[in-house]
């Protein structure tokens, strides 16, 4: 595994809006079952979402070092701490943005 020095240009950029929402509510929630993950996403979007669509970013988001996934009698998805920084600079950069567009401290 790399140092966390290297880990720190993560970027959520790439993801799509449902990826970057599944993190911001299990940021929110902690630790989470896929269920409650997509009843969620379904207050969220007026369109709806598919759950088979939720449950393949969830994967995606593991393959990307973001999402952990527990299995004992239940499955359980977590932020990672990657996940955690990742979102922590989505953050920071849409704060900057939206001073840069006006907005003054």
């Amino acid at each position: 595994m790399s140092s966390s020095g290297e880990n720190d240009d993560i970027s959520l950029a790439g993801l799509s809006a449902t990826h970057r929402d599944l993190l911001w509510v299990l940021s929110q929630t902690g630790p989470s079952e896929s269920g409650p993950l997509y009843h969620a996403l379904t207050d969220y979007y007026t369109d709806g979402i598919d759950q088979a669509r939720v449950c393949d970013a969830l994967e995606e988001l593991i393959e990307r070092d973001l999402v952990t996934k527990q299995t004992h009698n239940t499955t359980e998805y977590r932020l990672t701490e990657s996940g955690r920084r990742a979102l922590s600079a989505r953050q920071a950069w849409e704060a900057g943005t939206r001073n840069a567009a006006g907005e003054h401290e």
